[in-house]
């Protein structure tokens, strides 16, 4: 398997290639050459297995020669072991509401299932090549606690993350900057993600710079982030199903960075048994409102009550323009150049209509988030957290859709109070944070001033 860029400025390179890149060298994504393409035979014959030997079947192919199976079988062992359910994402029955949680993980929130991964797949790349990587990712709220959480106490990584100050919640920037490692840095930066998200941007299309300092991607920029989220919707599938390939589903993902729902589209795209992906987003909607006319431009980020959504320049949305192009990366090129230049670019109606035979798309208010959270603890004493709110609101028209529940409630307790009157219990990860020691360095949204203290603190490695 390899992997090309949605520019086309880059020779095909292999899967660890393509990992350890994490942007594409001319400033696109790298996606694989294709898809592996899945028959009922083996979709049904997966609806059996355990969520580990899924995450092995679906990620092998992908790989190529790069990982054996037993490699592979146990690098995802291990990478699950820390979660707290049997199932690791497990899909329960709220009322005849299904909810896929996947939240178990040891930061509570989706960014586990992928960020895990990751972090042991790093190391067992690095313990080959002999080399080193400083890891440069934004966050929007749990990316960065997950990233963090998968890499901790390395030797041979260094990881800096940026996130909005004073725009993630409380138990997020705790669970942050109370990890206390030495090669784990904290930065607060005085704008907003999209800020730190550009500030990533420029610094991995320094292309020096990324060489001399071993830049790594955690972001969903870095492809195996979205290749691991794929797995989870084949689990649901499965065990919803029972792997009868008649059926099909209808998934509704909150998203801001389009990578969670790219990650569905992906499974589509290998076979999955798919009747709609809904897109959910908060009032921050740039991705609601291009499946709606077709026009992606960008708006004021808003700040919610769903942090980490507050997004309104989406990464991955690049990845699936390559796709709704014609896999044309010159088309791509030019619209990403026009994105920036003018700050918008439109398909034509022809291509809306063609998003619109698999993507539906809704913008939820404040309000109805909150009423969401309360209608359904009322009516089941099930306690949603806010953006898993926004996905099953969505979804109020549509029975029997999954909703994919991104976070632990207990993450943003001052939005599930203001919904039930009460905040969600903490799990056992959570408790304790508020009176752990910090460490962060709070600097300007510039792309200078986080290079330099990049290398002041590389500096001595």
């Amino acid at each position: 398997m390899r992997y090309i860029s949605t520019r086309g400025g880059v020779e095909p390179v292999s899967f660890s290639e393509a990992v350890m890149m994490g942007l594409a060298t001319d400033g696109g994504l790298l996606l694989p050459e294709s898809f592996p393409q899945v028959d009922g035979l083996t979709l049904s014959r997966w609806a059996g297995l355990s969520f580990q030997e899924l995450a092995t079947e679906v990620i092998l192919p992908f790989v190529g020669e790069d990982i054996s199976r037993d490699e592979l079988a146990d690098l995802v062992e291990r990478s699950y072991v820390s979660f707290t359910h049997p199932e690791v994402t497990p899909v329960v029955d709220v009322k005849g509401l299904r909810i896929l949680e996947l939240f178990h993980g040891p930061t509570a929130a989706f960014k586990d299932v992928a960020l895990q991964f990751l972090g042991n797949l790093f190391e067992l790349l690095l313990e080959r090549s002999g080399g080193r990587l400083s890891i440069l990712g934004a966050t929007s709220g749990d990316t960065g606690s997950a990233a963090i959480c998968g890499v901790q106490g390395q030797e041979l990584i260094d990881i800096f993350i940026l996130h909005p100050k004073g725009r993630v919640s409380p138990i997020q920037e705790r669970q942050m900057t109370t990890v206390l490692d030495n090669n784990v840095h904290n930065i607060a930066i005085t704008g907003t993600f999209d800020d730190g998200q550009q500030i990533v941007k420029l610094l991995f299309n320094d292309l020096e710079f990324k060489q001399n300092y071993s830049l790594g991607a955690v972001n969903s920029i870095n492809w195996a982030r979205i290749l691991a989220q794929v797995v989870y919707y084949f689990y649901a599938w499965g065990r919803i199903t029972g792997g009868d390939v008649s059926k099909k589903l209808t998934f509704s993902i909150p998203t801001g960075n389009f990578g969670d729902i790219f990650a569905g589209y992906v499974a589509v795209r290998m076979g999955l048994p798919v009747e709609r992906l809904i897109l959910a987003t908060n009032r921050n909607d740039i991705l609601s409102r291009f499946i709606k006319s077709g026009v992606y431009s960008a708006g004021e980020v808003h700040p919610t009550i769903s942090p980490s959504m507050d997004i309104q320049i989406s990464s991955n949305f690049e990845r699936y323009l390559y796709y709704l192009m014609g896999e044309d990366p010159q088309k791509v090129k030019a619209l990403m150049a026009q994105m920036v230049a003018e700050g918008r670019i439109e398909v034509s109606e022809e291509k809306r209509k063609e998003v619109e035979t698999l993507f539906l798309a809704a913008a939820i208010s404040e309000e109805q988030i909150v009423e969401q959270i309360r209608v359904t603890y009322e009516a089941s004493g099930y306690v949603l957290d806010p953006h898993t709110a926004v996905g099953v609101y969505a979804a109020r028209d549509f029975p029997d859709t999954v909703c994919l529940a991104t976070a632990h409630p207990a993450k943003f307790g001052d939005a599930v109070k203001e919904a039930i009157g009460v905040e969600a219990d903490l799990p056992p990860s959570l408790q304790g944070l508020m009176d752990k020691e910090t460490r962060c360095e709070t600097l300007a949204a510039d792309g200078e001033a986080i290079r330099e203290y990049m290398k002041s603190i590389l500096a001595n490695r």
